[in-house]
């Protein structure tokens, strides 16, 4: 059996499926959201259960068929989809593609067709495939190498399971389905011959050939309605024969699974409120043991738990007694390292209390120290305060080095009981991030089974599902022991793995020991620092906003003449395209006018009611999202909102964070800088920001080395005001505002990959007249384009890209035939040095400015970092000394060819110090 695996979706087949499966789900607008949620799940489960090396996902194209011109009446007696069904079609190929799946529609072929061509070249290249499907069309290709599995019924089918399903073998399925036909299809077969039937024929004559040369034997009606059928059969073989030859413009190969999207997928989660799956997206650093899972079941049907199950070589077990303790203790104090882990009653950090501990000192042994489980009929646990007194010394000890996994959380939990985490060696949440931060999710149970080969136990193993699942407090002992023993366990076995990749790649292990882990107990005092809200503001900014929604919908309602739900794609689609008659500008894949954003600004430069549409979405978003849910996340305890920093999630090497999500607080418009105003300082204190200028552009003309971009940035020259300049070829004193306008467009837009067609789009000019501003851009700066040749050059031969400190980004799709996906790839290539090495940078920043303020013993605090900017809190009489101090650190975090400029801004909240 081949090592690779290629995993082919019947998209088509998930979404009927889903559809009639399952209960008629809407979200508040009561838009329907069950076949969306239907084909998500099925298609997080294909990819957690087989982590395919090639997938896609392939539907049916619009439009007739091959099939159609054989039979001008095949799938004639199809009824119209229904149109809940059809509204959830755009939706779902929008998810596919936001989960980073290849998504595939072929004209004039159907799904089955083009799934049939990608499993033949499979086959060829040795390649081995699983089709997720419940189509009996598509067992025809069923063989030792092409299995089947439908995800209803988690059935999977090789040739000895087709032959128990059917009665026949694969290499008879068309054979099979000629015979019965298919009155979904309109495909004609023998009237009143049923799968029964076709298959003891099949048996006793061996194929539809010598069925119909032996017709004359058979007797009865069967046997005339089978004589009479003869000519159509032929017929009825064509339509159901799979073309296994479609013309393709790319292979198996390049089928790779990219990255998800995360702010689409947010989007999405949000919009038709898939809760579970939000709150997981948007807490991806959170322990993720507790994140659903599978776990293989013992033969009584229960969760299997055993140590002999689960590590055959470790045993686990529970320091139940305080000689028992003391002896573990020992051990860990004299260990060169020990693996660390901890249980909780919460995973937010500020609530959560420790339940217990677990450690590990080599892969023989593990153990779960259990104090504050407190279900009925619990059994007596060491006193936590006593053992807390004992390990506090280790535990602090910044010469005793510990490992773990998402160490983070672990050093905040300790906070909260007056222990602060030192000797924070290694993280393999973050190792496998710094090897490869695409190659896969970095959660534990991930991990282990992508290294290790290894399923884990998960939380709901031991703790339930749903609305019945318990705290860990409550988890029986026993139970509770294999569980986290097995993390700290999992933990030292992936960090010996790992270490040893890491070791072999210097440049990455330097990356790793000098920024990663040192910033991990930044990010966790800036967490524990929170921020000051002013709830007030808030509430008088929520008010305001809904009443502006207010007023805009009574002026959309006037201008279309009625009342409708503004907040309702269906609805407006109605009112744009069939009561307005607005121009179709862009269509969904299921050949609706589409109310995208996009088209919605398209249309907003001539019409007034899709820019009120616009005007409300904008609102809503910020009032859901920040006016209403800000005060919501107010801690009691502290009085601030402590935010969640993710280490291990951008692709780039970019932090992120949620709950709330600081990174997409709008700063263009009024609205959004108003937002800001409720982040305020605390008593006797001010907020200082510190902002990095045109980072970007500054690493750009540092590793482009054009000499205009240098000496441009050496002057101090205003860079887009010098640009301007040079591609309208006038002097810098006669740049006009549109025109410094367009060049701070090209200057951002292309190391963001914009074409021209973009670039025309954001000024309202022609694709021409932006090809020209391209073109001398690149006449003035040469530097620039030879740096981009050389890095998309780089990148093919590589499969990667680097930052200025030798971050990596893994480029699957660089080489890829499909020509969209390739650009992509391409557009990224040239991004992610910028992004990721500016990502460097202000990490460096952060570690060397905590540093300092820890040395020098001034009270500041860094409480905030979004993108190119961090905020502190300092008190007013030493706002100017820690001022100079750290812009002189920000600005010195990296030596480039051009000076870094770091930006500051003081006052009493966030937009006056911005």
């Amino acid at each position: 059996m081949a090592d690779k695996l290629l995993v082919l979706v019947d998209g088509s087949y998930y979404i009927f499926r889903a559809y009639h499966a399952l209960p008629k789900f809407t979200n508040k607008d009561n838009e329907p959201t069950g076949a969306i949620y239907g084909v998500i799940s099925m298609l997080r489960k294909i990819k957690a259960d087989y982590e395919p090396d090639y997938i896609a996902v392939v539907f049916d194209a619009r439009g007739p068929t091959f099939r159609n011109d054989l039979y001008a009446d095949y799938k004639a007696n199809r009824p119209p989809m229904p149109e809940e069904l059809a509204s959830q079609i755009g939706p779902i190929h929008d998810a596919v593609r936001a989960m980073g799946l290849p998504l595939l529609m072929i004209d004039r072929v159907e799904a089955d067709d083009v799934i049939g061509t990608l499993a033949r070249q499979a086959e060829a290249k040795k390649i081995r495939t699983i089709i997720s499907s419940g189509d009996k069309d598509l067992a025809q290709l069923v063989n030792d190498h092409i299995h089947m599995l439908n995800t209803m019924n988690s059935g999977m089918l090789d040739p000895e399971g087709v032959m128990e399903k059917y009665g026949v073998p694969p290499e008879r399925i068309i054979d099979f389905l000629s015979l019965v036909g298919d009155s979904v299809d309109n495909i004609p077969g023998v009237p009143k011959v049923g799968a029964k039937t076709a298959a003891k024929w099949l048996k006793e004559y061996g194929s539809l050939d010598e069925i119909i040369r032996h017709a004359d034997e058979f007797k009865g009606k069967v046997g005339q309605y089978l004589r009479d059928s003869i000519d159509q059969l032929k017929l009825s073989k064509k339509l159901v024969t799979l073309k296994c030859d479609v013309a393709l413009d790319f292979n198996p190969e390049d089928l790779v699974p990219g990255p998800p999207d995360q702010d689409a997928l947010r989007d999405q989660y949000q919009r038709w409120e898939f809760r579970s799956w939000l709150a997981s997206l948007e807490n991806p650093d959170a322990p993720e043991k507790m994140i659903a899972g599978t776990h293989f079941k013992n033969d009584s049907g229960n969760p299997a738990n055993t140590v002999e199950t689960l590590a055959s070589n470790t045993t686990y077990e529970c320091i139940s007694t305080n000689k028992i303790w003391q002896g573990w203790l020992k051990k860990l104090q004299k260990a060169e390292l020990f693996a660390f882990d901890t249980e909780t009653t919460s995973l937010d950090y500020m609530q959560a209390r420790l339940v217990g501990m677990s450690f590990a000192v080599d892969t023989n042994r593990a153990a779960y120290l259990p104090l504050q489980h407190d279900y009925e009929g619990a059994p007596e646990q060491l006193d936590m305060q006593e053992v807390l007194e004992q390990i506090k010394p280790l535990l602090e000890n910044d010469q005793c080095p510990k490992v773990g996994h998402n160490l983070k959380y672990d050093r905040n939990i300790l906070a909260n009981h007056g222990i602060t985490l030192r000797g924070c060696r290694h993280d393999t949440m973050l190792e496998s991030y710094v090897l490869n931060s695409v190659a896969s999710r970095h959660d534990m149970d991930t991990l282990a089974e992508r290294y290790l080969g290894r399923t884990t136990i998960h939380y709901e193993d031991v703790a339930g599902k749903g609305a019945k699942q318990i705290t860990f407090n409550k988890v029986r002992i026993t139970e509770a022991t294999d569980y986290a023993a097995e993390d700290a366990e999992i933990a030292l076995r992936l960090h010996q793995h790992l270490w040893d990749k890491l070791e072999r790649e210097p440049s990455l292990k330097a990356l790793y020991e000098d920024i990663e882990i040192p910033l991990m107990p930044v990010l966790s005092d800036m967490e524990r620092n929170g921020v000051a809200i002013d709830p007030d503001k808030l509430a008088k900014q929520s008010r305001e906003i809904t009443e502006r929604m207010a007023d805009i919908e009574r002026g959309a309602h006037e201008i279309a003449g009625q009342s409708f739900n503004i907040g309702s794609p269906k609805q407006i689609q109605a009112i744009l395209y069939d009561e307005m008659n607005l121009p179709v500008l862009a269509k969904t894949p299921t050949g609706q006018p589409s109310t995208a954003e996009s088209v919605l600004q398209d249309l907003a430069v001539d019409y007034e009611l899709p820019r009120l549409i616009l005007d409300h979405r904008a609102l809503s978003k910020l009032k859901s999202t920040y006016t209403d849910k800000l005060p919501k996340l107010i801690n009691r305890e502290t009085g601030r909102v402590h935010t969640s920093y993710h280490q291990a999630v951008a692709a780039t090497g970019r932090l992120s964070s949620s709950d709330p999500n600081l990174q997409n607080i709008p700063v263009r418009t009024e609205d959004g800088r108003r937002i800001r105003q409720a982040f305020v300082a605390g008593k006797n204190c001010l907020l200082l920001a510190a902002d990095y200028s045109q980072i970007e552009l500054r690493i750009m003309a540092h590793l482009s080395k054009d000499k205009g971009l240098l000496a441009a940035f050496a002057e101090g020259a205003d860079i887009h005001k010098q640009t301007a300049a040079e591609v309208f070829a006038v002097s810098p004193g006669k740049v006009t505002a549109d025109q410094r306008r367009a060049a701070k467009a090209i200057n951002f837009g292309l190391i963001y990959g914009m074409s021209p067609f973009g670039l025309a789009k954001q000024l309202a000019i022609t694709r021409g007249e932006a090809k020209e501003y391209v073109d001398r851009y690149f006449d003035r700066y040469p530097g620039v384009r030879d740096f981009m040749d050389k890095t998309r050059e780089e990148a093919r031969e590589r499969g990667y890209v680097e930052t200025l400190f030798h971050r990596r980004l893994y480029l699957p799709e660089i080489k890829s035939r499909n020509a969209a996906r390739r650009q992509y790839a391409e557009r990224t290539a040239i991004n992610a040095p910028m992004q990721g090495t500016a990502a460097d940078i202000i990490k460096r920043a952060m570690i060397d400015a905590a540093g300092w303020m820890a040395e020098s013993g001034v009270d500041a605090k860094l409480i905030m970092q979004v993108h190119d900017e961090l905020v502190f809190e300092i008190p007013r009489n030493q706002v100017e000394e820690c001022r100079k101090h750290i812009v002189s650190i920000m600005s010195s975090a990296a030596e480039l060819a051009v000076p870094l400029i770091v930006d500051t801004g003081t006052g009493g909240n966030w937009e006056k110090a911005h």
